[in-house]
């Protein structure tokens, strides 16, 4: 495991306790979009059916596990927890989600590496996390007015998947025929919904300033 990996690991972990902290001890999901946290939970349910078949190592089951159990455990905190889901702001968070379903079912059908029931999943898992955090930039759109927890959320996922792509470039130069052209085109198209993102966070910490998204 390279640097670029870990730190994108670490980051993408980093993105859910930050996520589980405002959740558990504002007890607040304000700003939130269920809409994402629900393809999250379908992308990791999807991604790691092998959980218990296929033993690679202790840190890939263990972070699988968390991944699996976080995504779950936020979306009941947001439609379950008495205090906590009151705070979830429905009439703003209206993203169609489940039309991003079936077109990224039918794409993994047609372009896969291997036409298995577990690689097929896997890719279907691939290209929904692409398009998973549209809800909850066109939420954050909507309601503009961000907390820094929530910032800082949306910040890490984007950084993680950035830093993804970093390793992928790394092990393209250092290991022979590494080729994946399904996870590499969904990366780049998953950290290129954050641009926009991108450049008003930094802009707020730059001018310290409250970040705002343009309506």
């Amino acid at each position: 495991m390279n640097i670029f990996r870990l730190t994108g690991d670490m980051t993408h972990l980093a993105s859910i306790l930050v996520l589980l902290l405002k959740i558990h001890t504002i007890k607040s999901c304000a700003g939130i979009s269920l809409k994402t946290q629900e393809l999250y939970a379908i992308v990791f349910a999807s991604r790691y059916l092998d959980i218990f078949t296929d033993f690679i190592s202790l840190y890939n089951t263990l972070m699988k596990l968390i991944f699996l159990g976080s995504s779950f455990l936020i979306v009941w905190y947001m439609r379950r927890h008495k205090i906590v889901r009151k705070s979830y702001d429905k009439a703003q968070d209206t993203f169609r989600h489940y039309f991003l379903l079936l077109p990224c079912l039918l794409l993994a059908l047609l372009i896969h590496e291997k036409f298995t029931f577990k690689e097929v999943m896997w890719t279907f898992s691939v290209y929904l996390e692409a398009v998973a955090i549209l809800p909850q930039l066109v939420l954050l759109q909507r309601t503009r007015n961000i907390d820094n927890l929530t910032g800082q959320y949306v910040f890490l996922l984007g950084a993680y998947r950035a830093l993804y792509i970093l390793n992928w470039i790394y092990r393209y130069f250092t290991q022979p025929h590494y080729i994946h052209w399904i996870p590499w085109i969904s990366g780049i198209i998953q950290t290129l919904l954050y641009a926009d993102f991108f450049y008003y966070y930094f802009d707020s910490w730059k001018n310290n300033k409250k970040l705002q998204l343009p309506a």
